[in-house]
């Protein structure tokens, strides 16, 4: 197994926040996976959508997306939300997830979110988001997250893993 390559330098020097965030997607093997799109941002909001795929399917009699790429979705989007909230952009991990499933997506359909980052303290970021087809008013699924923010607080890739004895 090789090592992940570090995100791009845009990530975090970038001005643009859509540039900064689409590079931490790329960056993010299981969005990439899924083909998750961010298509909006704001200060502390972010739009996106997973196009429906037929790879994406839990149920091929159903032909509806399967629940852990609702979930995937979601965090991701959180986490990018959480990001577009920072004035200087770090890196964060998912602490805490809650997720209400409200029905089944709808085959054939693509998947829209959109999160919003409600609350950014120093050390923990607080998010909630939506997955839909048309409105948000007509939910797939909710979500409750927390982020731990600047969570490799400076170190270097595998930094915290322990050194191998000789």
């Amino acid at each position: 197994m090789s090592d992940p390559k570090p995100p791009p330098a845009s990530y975090a020097s970038s001005d643009d926040p859509l540039e900064r965030v689409r590079a931490m997607i790329q960056f993010t093997p299981q969005a990439k996976a899924i083909g998750m799109e961010v298509t909006r941002i704001e200060p502390a909001r972010v739009w996106g959508l997973v196009p429906y795929r037929a790879e994406l399917v839990g149920d091929p009699e159903t032909g509806v997306i399967a629940g852990g790429v609702i979930t995937t979705f979601l965090d991701t989007i959180c986490g990018t939300a959480a990001v577009a909230a920072m004035e200087h952009p770090t890196t964060v991990a998912t602490i805490d997830l809650r997720i209400d499933y409200m029905r089944a997506a709808e085959p054939g359909r693509d998947v829209l979110a959109e999160a919003h980052c409600y609350k950014l303290g120093r050390s923990i970021a607080f998010v909630r988001a939506v997955a839909y087809e048309d409105s948000a008013d007509n939910p797939i699924a909710n979500v409750a997250c927390a982020f731990m923010v600047n969570s490799n607080a400076g170190r270097k890739f595998g930094a915290n893993l322990r050194k191998k004895k000789p």
